[in-house]
């Protein structure tokens, strides 16, 4: 399955060994995070080496193992800094293991990395992604082990601490003769299949014999013939770790396919094998074993997930339940003293705020945490009794405090500073509560006295590392999630009290010092990233640049000089921030008010002022990119400024009918924006607009949808404010005078007569060509006439006025084609155009009605034919508009004809009835015709090319009948994509065929006619050959 996977290959050899020689790779922006409250550290999941993973950490967490590997120094070993020297023998397996297991035990980080491990065993990117069986995988890693240390101190690693011998033995029942047969092994494989566990196993395995009777008989070779015997196996040698591999896969012959047993399979914490070994007569000591390692495998046999339950034997992890597994058995009452606390959640949702570092949580954030925290959601727990979970933020003010967008929430610091000291206050006089745990409160807490001293177990799932008990080794006897392979230690096996907690024990001094120099950059990196996670960047936005008009605040400067950025801690308090700004502004006088400002449509706008020196920057919601305005609280420039969301400005579209109309279709509108305070009264408005009376209409859909209709505001509705009825940046609405409003009627608060979207077209300039011009936008409706759309748009391009009778409107198509010219008394609804097209200004007079304006080309091929324009009536005949067409392209005589263009663009169905009008034939503007060379034929006549084939004579020597048909079909069906009227002149001179000419033949003429006239042309041809 693994193939060579772990050859040694120097070229997958990475140098990468805390930044010497690291070769070029994507490294993350920030650090890794630390160990947490176990002080282990997991190992990375490189996508599918979870069994890899699990198998490391068996192998660190064998202390003598792990000793024994650390103890071979670069004298045997040779080091990563030679690997790329051509002679120098370096045994990189070993090496990197060596480095694996030293992070592992002392690089403050949460999780290491295997891939400098797996580029030493040549594995690439595929292998990472392959999950493959932990059991074989241990068999080849101890074998590229044992072939990487030959030649050195540590070649018999391997079977030194793993090795052991299986006897099979057949005993013949008439001469007692004993046929032995011993095996070496480095694990033990049982079965599981309709066995309770693996004492039932191995006495399967090792006690109970097989016996040889019947017609079964053994072939005794001292006796020379078939006898009766027994036969058994026993253990000759144990060795001091003893690996079993539990056969959960297996085959169902019947359906054909693998499947994985999951029934109850129970092992023991600690077995003794004396009934299994051949030699029984040794102390109890010597067969006792403990299991310390638990391979688990999840999912099915056909994929899953590998991770492992060990047994801390050395205590170099921090073992702490959570309290409530602990002080079970005191449940009942704490359940009753914390009862009011857990149904509030007030003291749940400050515990979740203050174990947060960043001050505020994302308000769609909180739920999940509190999930996390209490294993149930706000809506099932808690929404029944206190409504919604913002809303019952919102009813706390004195407690929460939201960002100014309100899509973030935090404790008030006064609040969390009473929610610590009372925390701290129950630590130290009462017993800790269930809500009070504190799974990270310091980096090595105080060890637990526990009477399984010794025995703390640890689940380490890839990255992930958490405390388990020992009975939860029972959860995996049986499921889908259950014990693949065991791990036992010989009892025998102590360890001595130096190496008790001491990660550092046995390790070489050039990785105690390479560690050490990798947690020192670790440290100053994570300093730096903190620093640079919790910097946030201020706009401030100084008072003495600025100038209150139009209802908002505007530079009187460029926006560059008057806005200063500074860049300060979010940690830091409101008074660091004012005292940088006082050292930034020397020349400040006076009272220093800083308001958070928000630039909106109309301009500058200020918000809360923010107040209280002791409050943290991220307490009252400052973030990056935030814009304060420093000023003195009072006025700008003179003036006052009003402040607060309660007087936002808002930018409005006022949009009137014009003083003229023209074309009698449609409407023409003037548009104005006006900026009014959202808290101005709709009365206020009006009178501002319409002082002489009239009514006001808004846009009900908004500015960025279409609008169906338009509401008016009645006379109740004047007392509401500009804000209440909905008016916000960029609605518009419609002012109608006395006189305007006998274009619509007015029913039920609606208009009824005048329901068109007011939008607007784009026209760009085409009349000249030298200058790249910017289109303008002009306000129409669908039903605003052309001429009128036209003569804004020369008044907004600044052009002359005597320009509008010699000119027009054509559409731009999407790659930027001149469509054809829209006929000035359409509105925009008859010329099918949509709001928001782009239209060209061109010269030239646009077709009237009864006009069509077309396109054509001669020939098919535009590349050698540029496409023409043309204006007829469509009372044209196709004759005269054919005779304009070969005029316009300096063409004449009388041997072409029109042809409409195909979806292929190329010549298609022709127009032969030459008298026809070009409405009859249903030629529409903007179509595309072809001038055609040649005459079509009388009506009812066809028009058939005439080819003559070589004899025999000339062809190839040795070509067959078949051939000749075969070559002749070809060359028929080349001629049949060639063109109608190409001339001899034009076919390949290499074809056995030659143009002969056409026949002009009717319709309904029988083959036996075209027969007649072929045998006519070829006797005139002959006699022609024949003449000259």
């Amino acid at each position: 399955m693994f193939g060579d996977l772990f050859e040694e290959d120097f070229s997958f050899i990475s140098n990468n060994h805390c930044g010497k020689g690291k070769k070029s790779k994507p490294r993350d922006s920030e650090p890794p995070a630390p160990r947490d409250f176990t002080n282990l550290s997991g190992i990375k999941n490189q996508g599918g080496t979870c069994y890899l993973n699990s198998l490391l950490q068996t192998l660190l967490f064998t202390p003598e193992f792990r000793e024994a590997l650390f103890s071979l120094g670069p004298e045997e070993l040779g080091t990563l800094d030679d690997s790329s020297k051509p002679d120098a023998k370096v045994r990189i397996i070993p090496l990197q293991l060596q480095r694996l297991f030293a992070q592992l035990l002392l690089l403050d980080q949460q999780a290491a990395s295997t891939t400098d491990l797996t580029e030493s065993f040549g594995w690439n990117s595929h292998e990472e992604m392959r999950q493959h069986d932990v059991q074989e995988l241990n068999r080849i890693l101890f074998s590229a082990l044992e072939t990487s240390l030959v030649g050195t101190s540590g070649h018999d690693l391997i079977n030194r601490l793993y090795h052991g011998i299986v006897v099979n033995q057949i005993v013949c029942k008439e001469c007692k003769n004993v046929s032995e047969r011993q095996e070496d092994f480095l694990d033990l494989t049982v079965a599981v299949k309709g066995v309770a566990g693996l004492e039932e196993a191995l006495w399967n395995m090792y006690v109970e014999e097989e016996y040889f009777e019947n017609e079964n008989l053994y072939r005794c070779g001292a006796c020379d013939k078939l006898v009766e015997a027994s036969k058994s196996a026993k253990l000759r040698k144990l060795p001091p770790f003893l690996t079993i591999s539990l056969l959960r896969f297996n085959f169902d012959f019947e359906k054909c396919e693998r499947y994985k047993e999951t029934s109850c399979y129970t092992f023991p914490i600690q077995i003794n094998l004396r009934p299994f070994c051949e030699q029984t007569e040794m102390d109890d000591s010597e067969y006792m074993y403990e299991l310390f390692s638990v391979i688990i495998h999840k999912g099915g046999c056909y994929g899953g997930h590998y991770h492992v339950y060990i047994r801390d034997v050395d205590e170099l992890g921090n073992w702490q339940l959570q309290e409530e597994d602990r002080l079970i058995e005191d449940k009942p009452l704490r359940e009753t003293e914390n009862a009011e606390e857990i149904e509030n959640p007030l003291a749940v949702l400050k515990g979740i705020f203050s174990e947060e570092e960043s001050k505020q949580i994302p308000v769609d954030q909180l739920g999940q945490r509190l999930l996390e925290k209490k294993g149930v959601s706000w809506n099932k727990k808690y929404r029944k009794q206190y409504g919604a979970l913002r809303k019952y933020l919102q009813n706390h003010p004195q407690i929460f405090h939201f960002s100014p967008d309100e899509n973030k929430v935090g404790l008030k610091e006064k609040q969390k500073l009473l929610f610590m000291s009372d925390s701290q206050g129950q630590d130290l006089q009462s017993r800790p509560q269930k809500n009070d745990v504190q799974w990270k409160a310091e980096k090595k807490p105080t060890r637990l006295r526990d009477s399984s001293a010794g025995h703390h177990w640890f689940d380490l799932n890839d990255s992930k590392v958490q405390p388990i008990k020992e009975k939860d080794i029972e959860k995996q006897f049986q499921g889908k999630e259950s014990a693949y392979m065991l791990f036992y230690r010989k009892s025998q096996l102590k360890r001595p009290p130096e190496a008790r907690g001491n990660p550092r024990y046995q390790i070489p001094e050039h990785l105690l010092n390479e560690m050490n120099a990798a947690n020192t950059e670790l440290q100053k990196k994570r300093v730096e990233c903190d620093s640079a996670n919790n910097g946030i960047d201020l706009h401030l936005h100084l008072s003495s640049c600025y100038k209150f008009h139009n209802g908002a605040l505007h530079p009187s400067l460029t926006w560059k000089e008057s806005v200063v950025d500074l860049t300060i801690d979010r940690r830091k308090t409101l008074g660091d921030l004012r005292q940088s700004v006082f050292q930034m502004l020397e020349s400040w006088e006076g009272d220093m008010i800083l308001s958070i400002a928000k630039p909106l449509p109309a301009g500058l706008h200020l918000y809360q002022i923010l107040d209280g020196d002791e409050l943290t920057l991220d307490g009252v919601g400052l973030a990056d990119g935030t814009d304060i305005f420093v000023w003195n609280g009072k006025e700008v420039g003179g003036t006052k400024v009003m402040t607060g969301p309660d007087h936002e400005p808002v930018v409005v579209n006022v949009l009137r009918l014009a003083e003229y109309n023209e074309g009698g279709k449609g409407q023409h509108f003037t548009e104005s924006q006006h900026v009014f305070s959202c808290s101005t009264k709709l009365g206020d408005l009006h009178r501002a607009l319409a002082p002489s009376g009239g009514i006001i209409l808004k846009n009900s859909s908004g500015p960025d949808k279409e609008a169906k209709n338009w509401e008016v505001f009645r006379e109740e509705d004047m007392k509401e404010t500009v804000k209440s009825v909905g008016l916000t940046d960029g609605c518009s609405v419609l002012i109608l005078d006395s006189h305007d409003q006998s274009f619509v009627n007015v029913s039920s608060g609606n208009l009824t007569a005048f329901t068109y979207d007011i939008s607007w077209l784009q026209v760009k300039n085409f009349c000249r060509t030298e200058d790249e011009e910017k289109p303008v936008k002009i306000t129409a409706t669908i039903e605003t006439v052309m001429s009128d759309i036209k003569r804004k748009a020369i008044r907004e391009l600044q052009l002359e006025e005597e320009l509008a009778n010699d000119s027009c409107l054509r559409p731009v198509s999407r790659n930027g084609k001149l469509l054809s010219p829209v006929p000035e008394d359409y509105t925009v609804k008859e010329a099918e155009l949509k709001m928001g097209s782009l239209l060209g200004l061109c010269h030239g007079k646009a077709p009237t009605s009864t006009q069509l304006f077309l396109y054509f080309i001669v020939g098919s091929d535009q590349n050698a034919s540029p496409e023409m324009e043309i204006v007829v009536e469509e009372t044209a005949s196709v004759k005269e508009c054919l005779n304009l067409m070969l005029e316009k392209s300096g063409l004449s005589g009388d041997n072409w004809h029109l042809r409409r263009i195909d979806w292929c663009y190329e010549a298609g169905e022709a127009l032969s009835q030459e008298n026809a009008t070009l409405k009859e034939l249903n030629v529409c503007r903007g179509d595309t015709l072809v001038i055609t060379e040649g005459k079509l034929p009388p009506k009812g006549f066809l028009k058939i090319p005439i080819w003559w084939f070589k004899s025999s004579s000339h062809r190839k020597h040795g070509e067959n009948a078949e051939d000749k048909v075969n070559g002749l079909t070809y060359k028929v069906e080349a001629l049949q994509v060639s063109s109608a009227g190409d001339s001899p002149e034009y076919i390949h001179t290499d074809m056995d065929l030659c143009y002969a000419g056409s026949i002009e033949i009717a319709g309904e003429a029988s083959l036996e006619d075209l027969k007649m006239q072929y045998v006519l042309i070829w006797h005139l041809l002959i006699c022609h050959v024949q003449w000259f």
